[in-house]
């Protein structure tokens, strides 16, 4: 195997995560098995948008719809989304870093007795029957304890979501998780699934993303270290422009991977570009994602897609639906492409969107 080039290298992160659109379930497993989940939706939630370009036919919502009947499980893996039950059972029986005491467990046992109760718990449900109250939350604002109840119970592997009732998740019983018979191999299979889903992974990456796996299983931090070392000891490894890569031992960055001449608009938390640090290694700008920042300090827009040309990201583009018609406004790093296969590209993309969203041509 001949040591790629920082070229190879976009190129294959480019190709290996925007496979060729399969099933919903093959398209989350080839994902590592996780698809992050955000709430936004400008114009559609992260999550959608990052399974649209890599599920046949896929729409706006589908995973929503379907995912009563999926085996797929809303959880937290390094940050909040969809997992397939075979990563999902690596972390369970979690434990939380944040201990409840007797009187917050107190709480707790009544809304697990309730949610038993009612089979399937819609949190107002749940809050009209035991009136906990509210409380602070970690932004500042008021919830109902009892739906921070119910998502510290569903965290510390006591209950599942079952479904969604206009976005607003429903719970069940969750049955009893056995416990890990061998807590390093669990460790060791999630650090593999983050490698499937961010490959090629600088350094400073693979590190920082094994230490977000204390959000996963925090009952096994003391591993992270032993996790680090054992991961960087099967991956393949090459030193590119000064920085370390890693990739899976039996993959191949310099094979000379094929890009089509396509225009794909990206979700801010998509595989190709949710790690900021290989972003800029590999196109050469900072993206940052603003939702969350001031309009006045903000300089590419509320929710910028990163837009992909082949295999360079070379700008984004904010999107908004105004009286059932699809918006854009383009960004670009240095300047729009002046090559003719450009244009078509573009009005495929945001012809793709439009049916994405079932919008009129």
């Amino acid at each position: 195997m001949s040591s790629p080039t920082l070229s190879d290298l976009r190129r294959y992160a480019v190709a290996r995560s925007l496979f060729a659109p399969t099933t919903l379930m093959e398209a989350v497993r080839r994902l590592g098995g996780f698809v992050q989940a955000d709430p936004l939706r400008a114009p559609a939630r992260a999550q959608d948008l990052t399974l649209r370009h890599r599920v046949k036919a896929y729409r706006a919502g589908d995973l929503e719809r379907r995912y009563p009947r999926l085996p797929l499980q809303e959880d937290f893996f390094i940050n909040y989304g969809f997992l397939t039950p075979e990563l999902r059972a690596h972390m369970h029986p979690r434990t939380a870093r944040r201990v409840w005491d007797k009187a917050r467990w107190k709480l707790a046992d009544s809304v697990l007795a309730e949610v038993a109760r009612l089979g399937e718990a819609h949190p107002a449900d749940v809050d009209a029957a035991l009136n906990h109250g509210s409380v602070k939350n970690w932004f500042g604002g008021n919830s109902r304890l009892s739906t921070e109840l119910l998502d510290g119970l569903h965290y510390r592997s006591r209950l599942d979501v079952v479904r969604r009732d206009n976005g607003t998740r429903c719970y069940a019983l969750a049955a009893p998780w056995p416990e890990t018979p061998d807590p390093q191999a669990a460790m060791d299979a999630m650090a593999d699934a983050l490698v499937q889903k961010y490959a090629p992974l600088p350094a400073g990456s693979l590190s920082t993303l094994i230490s977000m796996l204390t959000a996963a299983a925090p009952q096994w931090q003391a591993l992270r270290a032993t996790t680090l070392a054992r991961a960087k000891a099967r991956l393949a490894r090459a030193k590119v422009e000064g920085t370390d890569w890693y990739w899976p031992a039996d993959e191949d960055p310099a094979r000379g991977w094929r890009i089509p001449a396509k225009v794909r608009l990206l979700a801010p938390f998509d595989p190709v570009v949710w790690d900021r640090r290989r972003f800029e290694r590999l196109w050469g700008w900072a993206y940052r994602f603003e939702a969350y920042t001031p309009a006045a300090k903000r300089v590419r827009g509320h929710f910028a897609l990163p837009l992909l040309w082949r295999d360079a990201v070379i700008g984004w583009a904010n999107l908004k639906v105004v009286k059932g018609r699809l918006q854009h406004e383009l960004g670009f790093v240095e300047r729009r492409p002046k090559e003719a296969a450009f244009g078509p590209a573009l009005e495929a993309e945001l012809a793709a969107m439009r049916e994405f969203l079932d919008l009129p041509q």
